[in-house]
């Protein structure tokens, strides 16, 4: 959960005409006392007012996923082992929290197929380490999708039509500087191929940061969104499921990291490095004009957003 500090260019804009503002909120993870590790769960509305912590367990939390107007989360609570977190569910109050299932899990994003069903890294022993899974949310049953257990598989995007997956993939899962690009393959584990292609002449990506970051897809573009780590700092870069078209999406002085956007593409939430202050902030990106406006903005690490369904 690391990421380098460089500077972006903020702009404010107004909240006039946007119709959505109603329509969701936004959820983060806040690094909420440094000492003891804890990280907690806040809400926002749009406009970045009414923050609330909804988790308020002494450990770690971290929301990976939404669903409509669930939360989805990984956990290391009900359990002693260190760094073995578990799926749970909860509501937008932090209400009605429940365990999904047994399979403990990396510290990786995931991704849901119609609310039934989530792609997600797990682990099972000592053996069997950054593989993808598929699990049902009704019973918290499992399916092993790959088997390669050298391989490091983490960060899983189904594609609208659910029948591809995009993952983050490199062939050795002990070996952080090596690069770990975008893959995509069949929902059935077959056919896999490399989709990102970190640029060759890039030197400044000498600490292991992010190559290819976390996949997330745009409804209006119909691509696929990603942070990396190139000439020196962190960008969004998009990529076209096949491959062919590859650009930089954000461009300013400022790292911009961990996103997610709302149905219709048209807007990014955005954790933002700040400098000086050494933490990451919440910011709400108009995709056309690519202008900022900050939400969460206070002393704490404020990371990897995303937008919820506001219940009705």
């Amino acid at each position: 959960m690391k990421k380098t500090c460089v500077v972006f260019f903020l702009a404010v804009i107004s909240f006039s005409g946007f119709a959505q503002k109603g329509k969701y909120k936004i959820v983060y993870n806040v690094y909420y006392d440094t000492t003891n590790g804890n990280y907690e769960i806040f809400i926002m509305d749009m406009q970045g007012k009414n923050q609330k912590n909804i988790s308020n367990y002494i450990g770690l939390d971290w929301v990976y996923r939404t669903y409509k107007d669930k939360i989805f989360f990984i956990s290391d609570r009900d359990t002693s082992c260190k760094r073995c977190y578990k799926l749970y569910e909860m509501d937008q109050e932090g209400n009605n929290v429940k365990k999904i299932s047994d399979l403990v899990l990396e510290d990786s994003w995931m991704d849901t197929r119609n609310g039934k069903e989530m792609i997600v890294s797990g682990r099972i022993g000592r053996e069997v380490r950054v593989q993808l899974f598929l699990l049902n949310l009704a019973d918290g049953s499992y399916k092993q999708l790959t088997h390669d257990t050298t391989g490091y598989y983490v960060d899983p995007l189904f594609l609208p039509d659910s029948k591809q997956v995009v993952f983050r993939y490199r062939s050795d899962r002990r070996n952080r500087y090596m690069k770990t690009e975008l893959y995509i393959m069949n929902d059935d584990g077959t056919g896999m191929r490399q989709l990102t292609h970190y640029p060759d002449n890039d030197t400044t990506n000498s600490s292991g940061e992010y190559h290819a970051g976390p996949p997330r897809w745009n409804p209006e573009g119909k691509f696929i969104s990603y942070m990396s780590f190139q000439k020196g700092k962190f960008e969004v870069y998009g990529i076209t499921p096949d491959g062919k078209k590859q650009w930089q999406i954000t461009n300013g002085k400022n790292a911009s990291g961990w996103h997610d956007w709302t149905p219709d593409g048209k807007w990014m939430v955005v954790d933002i490095s700040v400098p000086g202050k050494k933490v990451y902030d919440i910011y709400l990106m108009n995709t056309k004009t690519q202008k900022m406006i900050p939400l969460a903005n206070t002393w704490r690490y404020e990371q990897a957003p995303s937008f919820v369904e506001v219940k009705r």
